[in-house]
């Protein structure tokens, strides 16, 4: 397994971590096979989505600000609910086929950590089956 620390600047931010991924299956010599990443923090996420124009990120992360949790009144008191929210929205890990050495995304797709209760430095483990 491939652990790499994200640092985030920002309470809610996208970064693009397609390369650390792939120099992890690189590393791990596989040709075939699957690739699990996946962050173990109830406040962050990870997902796959376009990586050409990085007004599809922003467009995210207002989208998901728009939804309105800041309004709710929450019980949990550390003041987070909504960072809670995204990450479960969104989901914890990514599933990537891997064929011929690479894995398997289209075009325009890259793989993203999702900050929601930053700035944080973040783990992100990469499994290679």
């Amino acid at each position: 397994m491939t652990t790499i620390n994200v640092k985030t600047t920002h309470s809610n931010q996208m970064i693009d971590i397609t390369a650390d991924v792939r120099k992890a299956i690189r590393d791990s010599d596989t040709s075939d096979g699957l690739c699990i990443v996946y962050t173990p923090h109830t406040t962050a996420a990870i997902t796959i989505n376009e990586n050409a124009d990085p007004d599809v990120v922003t467009d995210m992360i207002d989208g998901l600000n728009s939804l309105g949790f800041k309004n709710l009144s929450f019980r949990h008191m550390e003041g987070n609910s909504e960072s809670h929210l995204k990450s479960s929205l969104i989901g914890c890990s990514e599933q990537v086929i891997i064929e011929s050495g690479s894995p398997v995304l289209g075009t325009w797709q890259g793989i993203y950590f999702c900050e929601f209760d930053g700035p944080r430095t973040r783990k992100v483990f990469i499994k290679i089956i």
